[in-house]
């Protein structure tokens, strides 16, 4: 398999060698940026598969980065690294699109099996069941692909969003439990996860109302039900 290679914008000197050195030993060419504007000058040279960015970052930060390069490339994965803990900077990432987060000190392996997640569930780590697309009203939605087909229209899901649709349909006109989505995509029910829930649930409601007969309800103090009217 061709090896997956690695954006890595962080403008600590000493973390940042440390991180490029193990994810190469892992197996993993890697770049290494020291600031956002590099990082952004050589995303637009080179091909990654995956972007690893500080939020916190000299010229350009990790959160503008990350628009720049979704402007570019709505589908390449995005982890984001930080030292800051508040919420409102977490949820501003998976706005932008973040398909995870990392909160420093983290250990090398916990970075490293995010980043494998990642990749495994954007399709390019491993080959994946053929068996998972889902017809929903005029929709269909290839989990694989991450993909939401309507018509000649596709929208790109981040992994997230695809996890959470996933779950969604294989409920389909069934009460999908909150605190089950939490542990089953964000392996923890806490208050901060489940606003980063209800974003991306926002999200995929936009997504759907190109197909009036597709819903997603709230069910109040319960969970999220996507329903389909005949």
């Amino acid at each position: 398999m061709e090896q997956q290679k690695v954006l890595l914008a962080e403008d600590d000197k000493n973390l940042g060698t440390i991180l490029q050195s193990y994810l190469i030993a892992k197996g993993y060419p890697t770049d290494l940026c020291a600031d956002g504007e590099e990082a952004f000058i050589q995303f637009k040279k080179n091909e990654y598969n995956i972007c690893i960015l500080d939020v916190m970052m000299p010229i350009k930060d990790g959160f503008t980065l990350a628009k720049d390069i979704r402007n570019i490339d709505k589908e390449i994965p995005i982890l984001f690294l930080t030292a800051k803990t508040l919420q409102e900077d977490k949820l501003k990432g998976f706005e932008l699109g973040a398909d995870d987060y990392i909160s420093k000190p983290f250990s090398m392996e916990e970075l490293l099996m995010r980043l494998k997640a990642i990749l495994r569930r954007s399709g390019q780590n491993e080959n994946l069941s053929k068996n998972n697309i889902y017809k929903l009203g005029k929709f269909v939605f290839d989990y694989n692909r991450q993909l939401l087909v309507i018509g000649e229209d596709d929208q790109k899901l981040t992994s997230k969003e695809a996890e959470l649709l996933k779950l969604l349909s294989e409920n389909l006109n069934q009460v999908l439990d909150r605190s089950e989505a939490l542990n089953k995509i964000w392996f923890d029910d806490s208050y901060f996860n489940a606003r980063s829930m209800d974003v991306y649930v926002t999200k995929l409601r936009k997504y759907l109302k190109a197909d009036p007969n597709v819903e997603l309800l709230n069910v109040h103090g319960v969970g999220f039900k996507l329903i389909i009217n005949n």
